[in-house]
């Protein structure tokens, strides 16, 4: 994932305490003119590079090939891009500005006695230091980002995926669990109560993701708030095919009406994107009849307790998400 490997971002503090402390060391390796010479040097290139080193560990999020779409908008929800990356622009330019000074006071300290070349490195020494100190700002709110997401779950918006979707209790995990090969993987999102479930399959050699969001689509987006209503967005973009899953019996807890009214929602939303209905609980066949049937208009039903139909319905996504992978030929043409 992208974002897990972020390095943690040094307070201003931090950074100059270390760029001096490394500068005196260096300084007291050398005497005269030199040792002025070499402490300057020291202190500019350590807030420099650490200042574009914090820049150029994050992703460019002008370019799609940096950042997909899906994590751009999750990233957007959780900490305001604009607002990231106009701190990562302010840091690159206090880096540039610690090479400026730097190079405005070399010469000064080459041909003057030791106490004039003192007094010049002094002076740059409180102009980098005041550089720094004007990204402290910018510097602590980065670090925040990177804490923000280094945590997000691991989704590769590259696989196929399908996005299982319903109110709570109609059985969305289970179908997640009960499909892939492994127990699904399940991890929090900053801005869900339950963990968002991910699991795979392979299916003639191609991996298979699937992804249950609880927490933002098992309820109407008007009562979502605006940053989940942002992540749904997100999803737009991760899913190639979403399954509706709805509970006819009503054991789930909630209305049939409002199960439709919700899948309703949904298709409008991903209107890109194929939209199965699935009935499960069919093995409940006592609460069933005809007019439910025809009011439910599900594409598919199955019981994920029994395992009928489950994997028609698995087939019937795999179908509608029309995945063909790119031969390595067909790259280079």
């Amino acid at each position: 994932m992208i974002f897990e490997d972020l390095p943690t971002t040094p307070t201003s503090e931090e950074l100059i305490d270390k760029a001096f402390s490394r500068a005196a060391r260096a300084g007291k390796a050398k005497g005269g003119l030199e040792a002025q010479q070499s402490m300057l040097q020291t202190a500019a290139n350590i807030i420099s590079d650490n200042l574009e080193n914090v820049v150029t560990a994050w992703p460019d999020f002008e370019y799609e090939d940096d950042v997909h779409p899906f994590y751009y908008e999750l990233a957007d929800a959780i900490v305001d891009v604009d607002k990231l990356r106009q701190s990562l622009s302010e840091v690159m330019w206090a880096s540039r500005k610690a090479r400026e000074i730097h190079e405005e006071y070399q010469p000064r300290l080459r041909k003057t006695d030791v106490d004039t070349a003192r007094k010049h490195r002094k002076q740059a020494f409180a102009r980098l230091a005041d550089i720094v100190e004007q990204v402290d700002d910018h510097l602590l709110y980065i670090n925040e980002a990177r804490n923000d997401l280094r945590d997000l779950p691991d989704i590769n918006p590259d696989e196929p995926t399908i996005v299982v979707a319903g109110y709570p209790n109609v059985g969305k995990s289970s179908f997640v669990n009960d499909v892939t090969s492994a127990r699904g993987e399940t991890a929090s999102y900053p801005f869900t109560t339950k963990g968002i479930g991910v699991g795979h399959f392979e299916h003639e050699h191609i991996r298979y993701q699937l992804v249950d969001t609880p927490g933002l689509l098992d309820r109407p987006a008007d009562e979502r708030n605006e940053i989940e209503n942002q992540a749904v967005s997100a999803i737009e973009h991760l899913a190639d095919c979403m399954l509706v899953m709805v509970d006819p019996s009503g054991e789930c807890g909630y209305p049939l009406e409002s199960q439709l009214e919700l899948r309703d929602s949904i298709a409008a939303q991903f209107e890109t994107v194929p939209v199965l209905t699935i009935a499960n609980k069919a093995d409940r066949k006592e609460v069933w009849n005809e007019d439910l049937l025809e009011e439910l208009a599900a594409d598919y039903t199955m019981s994920v307790e029994t395992g009928e139909d489950v994997e028609t319905v698995l087939e019937a996504a795999i179908e509608a998400v029309d995945y063909e992978p790119e031969l390595p030929f067909e790259a280079d043409r």
